[in-house]
């Protein structure tokens, strides 16, 4: 949400000329006969004019209310003493005193705008009297306060020329002096406003002077007030596709909008520095402001130093500067160049020498010459490679040149038609750049995801750089300790979907969205390490972006990779391409224009200006598409802001109602609140009537609230802990370290390190472990020192397997996405003598000698794998024997030592993939595979007599397979195709509450625009969403709200619902995949949602949404309008679902079948057998074209089928067997899918049962989960997905007959 209390676009205009002392000197010098050309003046400020300009002296609504866009707030008046001038005359020859050009005894000053510096900063170089009139020049300045926030100011210089009256002059040598020269004296107006429209101003003040410069001296302030008022009766875009026009003639004024909160408006050419630099260049100013420098940019055009330093904190976005910026010094503010702390300025480039000399650690950037420069302490490292190669293969496909971009075109006698070809060239140039400049920072730091602990907010940079290039990591030594990157980390944490994620989530290789399935996504796969890529005829067919995939093999590991990405590839050739590997979405921006300007002076006019320009955004608001509600989110905007500025707060609140519901992102929180708080008490009691605006204006209240109290933000240094580590502590501990996330795996490594705490005790003068002794028992500690081991074991062996190096000829017998994880030291096998390799798939031994490959078993083949003893000479050395089902001999391998510990692993391997196979589930594997990692490191540490022991406690899956069998039921085999773990990023199971999935057409974000989507809702708000074309999490968290999620239906292209319990409907766009609008009209949890059939294409398409308190309500889906409500009578309403044109609703007690209108048509109650407090009815089906009506009940293990036409009692009962109680029911086809909660050996388990609605009989019991099915949803009629409660937090994928 927009936190900033918007303005209009003028914040203050300051009119800046000569002191009237130095007028008074230059005078008597004139007199006195000396020579007065290029004699410096003293400026002063000379004139401010700020809003509000107009005020209603008797408005009833107190002094709060200003008919003006200002921030209201002010400071102390900026006092000015009239003194004495000399007579001066304009350049019409009217006679002037002191008073000719005039100055209010008080002048209102804006709270921020310091008014010290700013007649230096006006004139840099100084003010001179100059012999001739000189053309005007235009500079750009920042002002930045100490809390960061910028100020932009664009100043013009223009020059009036100074005749001296001749009364009293004397006479020199017995003859009147000769006529006097004629003298010009530059006068400087500053536009200061919150927002950088740099070119926007500068077309301002260039009108402007066109009347200014033919206006008597007399009204010279009345004419600058006036043309402040002007500029404070513009109201600026908000971020999106409406920019705003406005006609100050001769010019067409374009404000542009800012693409999103993240960024201001680019009103400024960002190719600038591509003409003043090459690409090389670039990159080195972009590295110095990346490492912190102290930079300073030099120029002969005050300007150029401006715009170009300006364009440079674009390329870094969302990267932020946060040292003090001050692209323009005057030579009396060089001083500043002293501070000891990191900056960016920009000085005249006659300065060069002066700077260079007294100024050490500097980077020196000139910007006519195109270097750069740095002393030796501030030397410059190099970027990455790879980015920076990319990005100069980028900037060659550039067309920075306007003229080779019309030169085919005639000339056009049209001014306003010229500047707009211009304006939307240059448009499509700065987003081409931004797009380029994004990718950069996207290249350089995209590994940073793979290094963050959100849970605890910490960030493991040693791992991160140590994961870099040996020639990048000295650039990242130094970014990593700057504010810049540590605000960067921030955002991070906090997940913000900004335009670094979006591109970064766009641009991630399959290979990667693969790899973060698995708890081992750093391990490199074979691809990477031969950086082999794929052919056409490798690449996923487009086919399988409209149809769920044929799921009866592993997608998950042996799917062909899409490379989309940069990570990791070769260098790029730089004349290869020539467009920006990620295209920012374009969107068409509409415009809307101002009404012509009234006198600004005069309050009736303003507030009749307002009122045109409310009416006009009314005609505006009536005539959009529906459909478009991105813009129709802006003109609520504009026109909520405009009735706030006129009076019209109730008006303003509609609006803004109406924004809460259309487009969250932009909604002006604080406006929201100045808006509330300058209520009148007749426009509360208004409010207090209008329980819509009462529950609008307790929403931004909570949220402010919540927004206030929400974490600091703090980043966390991964660290290894000193003191010893209670099991609480050692969680968290191994989570911030990035090893394993998953609670229970930690919670056997704790076993597994805590093993043999008494005998270590008594033996051990130098304890390994800690023993704390309570009241309740003895409690385990592990040791730092322990810890440390462990850790260092850990990452020594994922280096091990990193740095792998396998000969061309064992590379082709792997797959292209397998990797190597653990090589064993040099043994004696059946097979000679080699090394014992394990990937996640298989064992082979690397034999010595003359290299090669001997496979030794694929996991899922092994039969028997057993330790036996080999004699050698008079010993009996212990060995591993292998038996596999696709080889008769046994292999045999005398690993002496390491015997034990491969044995380990390797079961456990294989009861890994026995599970991963039995249950359709790759997630075992890799679950076993970091257990078998796990027992590696915790052997290594211990290296005691129990390190066995110890290691064993990690051998999850060999424990149960040796505890129970693992077989899956026959008929649950092979219905079930895939399953899928959307908690796999979690420390724990959560329980997965509702599950959607929506065709190709519907979700069209992915790279072809049409894979379907799999949307999946977790515990406390959290959605992730499946590219359901491979099982690939797509997105990996979206939060909506915090409270559960109830229901979901995917309404059309550009929305998708979302019922919560906390009462709000929160709607998601399937493309950008961001959460943006709410329906706040429910007062109670919402249970469900439905979408009503079209009759025709072009009847308007309803949606219908219940709470559990009875009430319905019809929405019409392109404008989100309530069309009709109604309360039914019933206890607990829990769903609702339409049929034959009518809605079936489906309440605790209660099946009500009800028209439209909101009538009862008939009512199933609670069969009499199944009344009472433990049951009530959980799910229904319709059979309309059968006249049925299935349902099902909690605390019931059956299923009731009515008929419509008798609907006091069901006419068949089926009893499913070894159900509890029925939680969830679908129809598929001619079936009935059936989700339950049961029990089985006092275990929770959930199960699914299909069900023939012929006759009337259970055709499959399928073993589906550990805990109760809580959701399901089918997908095209071909599979049912099914979702488990938090025990565990699993979805399955299952074949439809």
């Amino acid at each position: 949400m927009a936190v900033n209390n918007p303005s209009g676009l003028l914040e203050a205009c300051v009119v800046v000329g000569p002191s009237s002392e130095s007028l008074k000197e230059l005078c008597q010098a004139h007199l006195q006969g000396k020579e007065i050309k290029h004699r410096s003046l003293e400026a002063e400020v000379l004139q401010v004019h700020a809003p509000p300009f107009v005020s209603k002296e008797s408005d009833p609504d107190g002094p709060g209310h200003a008919p003006a866009f200002s921030r209201v707030q002010r400071r102390r008046s900026f006092l000015k003493k009239k003194r004495e001038r000399p007579a001066v005359s304009s350049n019409s020859g009217t006679k002037t005193n002191d008073s000719t050009i005039s100055r209010a005894d008080d002048l209102t000053v804006p709270k921020d705008i310091d008014l010290i510096a700013l007649p230096q900063l006006c004139f840099p170089d100084g003010l001179t009297v100059a012999p001739e009139s000189q053309e005007d020049s235009y500079h750009f300045l920042v002002f930045t306060d100490v809390f960061g926030n910028q100020t932009h100011g664009v100043v013009v210089q223009y020059y009036k020329s100074l005749q001296f009256s001749l009364e009293g002059v004397t006479y020199q040598n017995g003859h009147r002096s000769s006529k006097p020269p004629r003298l010009y004296t530059a006068y400087g107006i500053c536009v200061i406003s919150k927002y950088p429209y740099y070119n926007a101003l500068r077309d301002c003040l260039s009108s402007f002077l066109v009347q200014l410069k033919t206006c008597r001296m007399d009204d010279f302030e009345e004419k600058v007030k006036e043309f402040s008022a002007k500029l404070a009766l513009v109201p600026i875009p908000p971020p999106g596709q409406l920019q705003v026009v406005f006609s100050l003639k001769p010019l067409q004024i374009v404000l542009p909008p800012r693409e999103d909160m993240d960024r201001p408006a680019v009103d400024l050419d960002l190719h600038l520095p591509f003409l003043c630099f090459r690409p090389e260049q670039i990159l080195q100013v972009i590295c110095s402001i990346l490492t912190e420098q102290r930079v300073v940019f030099l120029c002969t055009d005050w300007a150029r130093l401006t715009l170009v330093a300006e364009c440079f904190m674009f390329f870094i976005h969302p990267l932020c500067w946060q040292h003090p910026f001050v692209p323009i010094l005057s030579r009396q503010m060089l001083d500043f160049l002293m501070a000891p702390t990191a900056y960016l300025m920009g000085c005249h480039t006659h300065h060069f020498e002066e700077v260079a000399a007294e100024t050490e650690d500097l980077v020196l950037i000139d910007i006519d010459s195109g270097t750069v420069t740095s002393s030796c302490d501030a030397e410059l490292p190099d970027m990455p490679l790879i980015a920076t190669e990319c990005f100069k293969g980028r900037v060659e496909g550039l067309q920075l040149n306007y003229d080779l971009e019309v030169c085919w075109r005639g000339s056009s006698t049209d001014m306003s038609e010229l500047r707009a070809h211009r304006r939307q060239w240059q448009c499509k140039l700065n987003s081409q750049i931004l797009s380029i400049t994004l990718e950069l920072i996207v290249n350089i730091f995209r590994d940073v995801h793979d290094h963050l602990n959100y849970e605890h907010r910490v960030f493991n940079s040693e791992e991160f750089l140590k994961s870099q290039e040996t020639a990048d990591q000295a650039f990242y030594k130094k970014v990593l300790e700057t504010h810049i990157f540590h605000s960067f980390l921030r955002e991070r944490l906090s997940r913000k979907m900004d335009a670094f994620a979006r591109m970064e989530i766009n641009t991630r290789s399959e290979a990667y969205r693969l790899r973060t399935m698995s708890d081992s996504s750093r391990k490199p796969v074979m691809q990477d390490i031969t950086r082999k890529y794929m052919g056409p005829e490798n690449r996923l067919n487009k086919r399988l972006g409209m149809s769920l995939p044929n799921l009866a093999e592993d997608h998950s590991l042996t799917r062909p990779l899409r490379q989309l990405s940069l990570m990791k590839s070769p260098l790029i050739d730089k004349g290869a391409t020539l467009s920006p590997g990620f295209k920012l979405p374009s969107k068409s921006v509409k415009t809307f224009k101002l009404p012509e300007f009234p006198p600004p002076l005069a309050f009736h006019y303003v507030q009749k200006y307002y009122c045109d320009l409310i009416n006009l955004l009314s005609e505006f608001i009536a005539t959009v598409n529906p459909q478009d509600s991105s813009l129709l989110a802006r003109y609520y905007y504009l026109r909520g802001l405009v009735s706030y500025v006129a009076g019209k707060r109730l008006e303003a609140l509609g609006d803004f109602q109406n924004l809460y519901r259309t487009d969250m992102d932009i909604f002006p929180t604080e406006l929201m609140r100045a808006v509330v708080d300058s209520l009148q008490e007749s426009e509360r009691s208004v409010v207090d009537r209008r329980p819509d605006l009462k529950r609008l204006i307790s929403r931004v209240k909570k949220s402010s609230e919540q927004a206030r109290l929400k974490d600091s933000g703090s980043v966390k240094k991964f660290e290894l802990p000193r003191t010893h580590m209670l099991q609480e502590d050692f969680v968290r501990r191994v989570q911030e370290s990035g090893i394993v996330k998953d609670q229970g795996t930690i919670s056997r490594l704790f076993d597994a390190l805590t093993v043999g705490v008494e005998s270590v005790a008594k033996f051990s003068a130098q304890s390994v472990f800690y023993l704390d002794t309570s009241p309740d028992g003895q409690q385990k500690q592990v040791d730092p020192e322990v810890f440390r081991d462990f850790y260092t074991i850990w990452k020594e062996t994922e280096a091990e397997a990193q740095d792998v190096d396998l000969p061309a000829s064992v590379l082709e017998r792997l797959d292209s996405d397998e990797r190597v994880f653990k090589i064993s030291s040099s043994v004696k096998t059946s097979h000679g003598v080699g090394k014992i390799a394990m990937t996640d798939r298989r064992l082979f031994l690397l034999t010595e000698g003359r290299p090669g490959y001997v496979e030794v078993a694929r996991f899922r083949d092994l039969e028997e794998v057993k330790i036996s003893s080999a004699p050698f000479l008079l010993l009996r050395i212990p060995s591993l024997k292998i038996k596999t089902s696709r080889r008769r001999e046994t292999f045999e391998a005398n690993l002496k030592f390491e015997c034990d510990l491969w044995h380990l692993m390797i079961k456990e391997m294989w009861a890994g993939r026995k599970m991963a196979d039995e249950h359709k589930d790759p997630q075992y594997v890799q679950q076993a595979l970091t257990n078998a990692l796990l027992m590696d490191a915790v052997v290594g540490c211990l290296q005691s007599q129990k390190a066995i022991f110890a290691a064993s406690k990690l051998a999850y899956f060999d424990r149960m397979k040796r505890e129970g069998p693992m077989m899956v039921p026959k008929t649950t085999s092979e219905t079930l195709k895939h399953k899928i773990n959307p908690c796999l990023n979690l420390p724990t199971p959560q329980a997965v509450d509702i599950l959607l999935y929506t065709p190709g057409e519907l979700g069209a974000a992915g790279s072809d625009g049409s894979d379907p989507k799999l949307w999946c809702a977790l515990s406390g708000g959290k959605v992730v969403v499946f590219d359901a074309a491979s099982w690939s999490m797509q997105q990996n968290s979206i939060q909506v709200g915090t409270s559960r999620l109830n229901c979901m239906l995917g309404v059309d292209q550009q929305q998708l619902w979302i019922g919560s319990e906390d009462s709000v409907i929160y709607i998601i766009n399937p493309h950008s995949m961001a959460c943006n609008k709410q329906l706040t009209e429910h007062r109670a949890e919402v249970t469900g949602l439905a979408l009503e059939d079209r009759p025709d294409k072009y009847s308007p398409l309803a949606a219908y949404s219940c709470s559990v308190e009875g009430t319905v309500i019809m929405w019409e889906v392109a404008t989100l309008q309530v069309r009709r409500h109604f309360r039914l009578s019933c206890d607990g309403l829990q769903s609702l679902q339409i049929f034959g044109g009518r809605l079936w609703c489906c309440a605790l007690d209660c099946v009500m079948e009800v028209r439209r209108n909101g009538t009862l048509h008939r009512k199933v109650a609670l069969p009499d057998h199944l009344r009472g407090p433990p049951s009530f009815y959980s799910g229904f089906v319709v059979f309309h074209e059968r006249e049925q009506l299935w349902t099902g009940c909690s605390n019931a293990g059956e299923l009731c089928v009515w008929h419509l036409s008798d609907p006091k009692r069901p006419f068949q009962r089926i009893q499913l067997p070894d159900c509890a109680s029925v939680v969830c029911m679908i129809k598929v086809k001619n079936q009935i899918w059936v989700g339950c909660h049961g029990y089985s050996g006092g275990k929770a388990h959930g199960k699914i049962y299909v069900v023939d609605t012929e006759h009337h009989k259970v055709e499959k019991e399928l073993v589906a989960h550990s805990d109760s099915v809580q959701t399901l949803s089918s997908a095209e009629d071909r599979y049912v997905l099914s979702g488990a409660a938090g025990q565990d937090g699993k979805i399955a994928i299952w074949k439809v007959e």
